[in-house]
């Protein structure tokens, strides 16, 4: 049994205490938040206890490893004192809004030689697996172009978007992330333009709610990602690789499975309201995936050996680093890993 602690109670602390609780080789032992009552109100509802303070999270006497699921700004310093402690971290992105920062951090961590993994669940989606599968058992021959859509349902409170990085860093790093894992290459540059469309206040923050980005990469394979903030019809998510002898898709997800025949038309079940519920598997999958590497003693060696590493997490910034530069220049940028 792994011995868990959680940090962060709020929505996405509140999906991982849930999973934490149901997984059968986790002991959920703690969960701590800045609001106490907050903490204690999710420890009641999972059985488990609220920490009085972080001196209780990070000790490696009683936790094995803890949950970085606060607010972003405090990520770093959370990961620090658990690389101190000697305790594993299984951290939400990003590492740091400052990829320096990310970067000292990444090298403290690894420095001291915890396992940590970092979040980034869409690498668990079954579909995307597949197409992982696909491409390097070279079914479609040669990668070519890859097509990949993140787009609504709603726009998020402006009092997140101010702290969110922008749509490049919150949003579209998912899909550099997933590019880089599906083609095991590394973007050479990157060209981003956008619009505020749903929200034209978000000019007042530099940042965007619909945008296109091309990537190249080191072969001369392209890529372009589609990301809206907000559609008309619910959640679409998507990704289409060509390669030189075919093509495989993951197509989008609907709520239901069920066609209504009419005279003239046919009516089918629409797309899932929100990102939340097309996602919500991946989650357990990746918390599933962090505490095998642990059991199983691969996740040592400054947790180079448990994907999506540290590394991962901080060439996905370094894309959407460039990509936000390439949104204020309206130049193609290179990415400078």
């Amino acid at each position: 049994m792994q011995r868990f602690a959680l940090v962060g109670a709020g929505y996405i602390g509140s999906v991982h205490a849930a999973n934490l609780a149901a997984h059968p080789d986790v002991d959920f032992r703690l969960v701590f938040d800045v609001d106490q009552d907050r903490a204690k109100a999710l420890a009641v509802k999972h059985g488990t206890r609220a920490a009085a303070n972080l001196e209780e999270v990070f000790d490696s006497s009683s936790i094995d490893a803890v949950f970085i699921a606060s607010s972003t700004d405090t990520h770093a310093a959370h990961l620090r004192r658990a690389a101190e402690a000697g305790v594993a971290v299984l951290c939400e992105k990003p590492i740091d809004l400052d990829l320096g920062q990310a970067r000292e951090t990444a090298a403290f961590a690894a420095k001291h030689a915890v396992p940590v993994m970092v979040d980034f669940n869409r690498r668990f989606d079954r579909d995307y697996a597949e197409l992982k599968r696909i491409v390097d058992a070279g079914e479609i021959g040669d990668v070519e172009l890859i097509q990949l859509t993140s787009r609504g349902p709603a726009m998020p409170p402006l009092s997140y978007i101010a702290t969110s990085g922008g749509q490049m860093r919150d949003q579209t790093v998912h899909f550099f992330d997933l590019v880089r894992w599906l083609t095991g290459a590394d973007p050479v540059e990157v060209f981003a333009t956008g619009s505020a469309l749903a929200e034209p206040r978000l000019a007042e923050y530099g940042d965007v709610d619909t945008s296109v980005v091309s990537l190249r990469l080191p072969g001369g394979a392209l890529v372009q990602i589609d990301c809206a903030r907000r559609t008309g019809y619910g959640y679409d998510e998507r990704i289409e690789i060509m390669g030189s002898a075919g093509m495989a898709e993951a197509g989008r997800h609907r709520a239901g499975a069920v066609s209504r025949y009419y005279s003239g038309k046919v009516v089918d079940d629409g797309m899932h309201p929100g990102w939340f519920e097309r996602v919500q598997p991946t989650y357990a999958a990746a918390l599933a995936h962090f505490v095998a590497a642990l059991e199983n003693g691969k996740a040592g060696d400054g947790g180079s050996s448990v994907t999506p590493s540290l590394e991962d997490g901080l060439k996905a910034q370094a894309i959407a680093e460039a990509a936000t530069l390439s949104l204020r220049t309206g130049r193609t940028e290179t990415i400078h890993y």
